[in-house]
């Protein structure tokens, strides 16, 4: 089973520059993961895209790509039945003539 999160739309603390430590910006993340479907067990995508908005704004990242392994380990952690998660973070405003962001897939 695949399960999509598309568009995950919010506002963070993230990145290194003196400007991105204080004023939140726009971030947006998507992710696809892939697991075993059983009719009792069933990843909860809300859960899944809670625990991604929360764990964003609490850690307040400087480096996407710290951000991105650090939500993968927590996600395989609390989600014991993923079997692979792709995830993508972008950073929508950040240049201003384009959208710039990080991907990595992880195989567990």
């Amino acid at each position: 089973m695949r399960i999509l999160i598309e568009n995950l739309t919010f506002e963070t603390i993230i990145g290194i520059l003196d400007f991105e430590r204080i004023t939140p910006q726009q971030v947006v993340i998507d992710a696809v993961i892939d697991y075993t479907y059983h009719q009792e067990n069933f990843i909860n995508y809300a859960e899944v895209v809670e625990q991604l908005k929360t764990t964003m704004q609490k850690e307040c990242f400087e480096l996407v790509e710290t951000a991105l392994e650090h939500l993968a380990q927590m996600l395989k952690q609390n989600f014991p039945l993923i079997q692979s998660l792709t995830l993508t973070i972008r950073k929508p405003h950040i240049l201003p003539n384009c959208t710039v962001g990080v991907q990595k897939n992880f195989i567990f």
